[in-house]
């Protein structure tokens, strides 16, 4: 079977098309299950998000999706949560409440940098890149101690313009992956990494190899913001996580996991 639950909707103001495209688009290529987890209200960076009267718009699209492809396709129906280091007060409480089926918890900010933003890129030239990840990997490693998400958004994003961890960042890679495991959340492998400069899915192949001896599970998104992007990428890491060992893929309803055979 296969699964993506990481993709949008044009409440984001950044993504194009249609919710129906991109579920015809989905059944087109036989995913199973397809979630949309589009990024949420929150007081920062207005420009790139719904606002927080719209969540009940785009919970209602999605619900009227359900009713009305259910019996040719699942659809979930979650949300991409920025989690901002030292900011939890930036999540809304109503998304915490309300009734998702999952919430990808994601680090696209390193205080108010929004590092994989293009319009923000001539910023790297001024940063030193490994106290950078060391800030990126805490991030993360704070992120899954809130408990308040069940699944880790491209894990390894910093990446996105060519700037990879280098050997001393493994530490702190290992102890990230380690209270992921610790926190039973699921590590996405999400393929847009593939249409990115780095050209790379997220995460690398050597960091899903310590998940993997982790016994962390995973799942799948294309993260796709346009209808021709739904699935891009799949059989590339179906082809990685299988070499790797992975047999099994993580989907959640009402946030209980499931899992099914890849």
């Amino acid at each position: 079977m296969r699964v993506d639950i990481h993709n949008h909707t044009i409440l984001c103001n950044h993504a194009h098309g249609s919710v129906d495209e991109y579920i015809k688009r989905a059944i087109e290529l036989g995913i199973d299950i397809y979630g949309f987890s589009c990024h949420s209200p929150m007081k920062f960076d207005p420009k790139y998000r719904m606002r927080l009267e719209e969540l009940d718009i785009y919970y209602k699209m999605i619900k009227n999706a359900q009713k009305t492809y259910g019996n040719k396709i699942q659809i979930l129906c979650g949300l991409e949560v920025d989690f901002i280091d030292n900011r939890q007060d930036l999540i809304e409480q109503k998304i915490l409440d309300y009734p998702f089926d999952y919430l990808v918890g994601s680090i696209h900010f390193l205080d108010e940098w929004g590092f994989d933003n293009p319009e923000f890129i001539g910023e790297y030239v001024k940063k030193d890149m490994e106290e950078c990840w060391r800030k990126y990997l805490q991030a993360i490693t704070h992120m899954a101690q809130t408990k308040l998400f069940q699944i880790v958004g491209h894990f390894d994003l910093l990446k996105i313009f060519g700037h990879t961890p280098n050997i001393k960042s493994y530490n702190l890679i290992k102890k990230a992956l380690q209270t992921i495991k610790d926190t039973q959340m699921v590590l996405e492998i999400n393929s847009a990494g593939l249409r990115k400069p780095v050209k790379e899915q997220y995460p690398s192949v050597n960091i899903l190899e310590i998940a993997k001896t982790l016994e962390i599970p995973i799942t799948f998104g294309s993260d796709a913001h346009s209808v021709d992007q739904v699935g891009y990428g799949y059989k590339e890491c179906l082809e990685i996580v299988k070499n790797i060992g992975y047999k099994k893929a993580t989907y959640f309803i009402n946030k209980i996991p499931h899992e099914i055979e890849i």
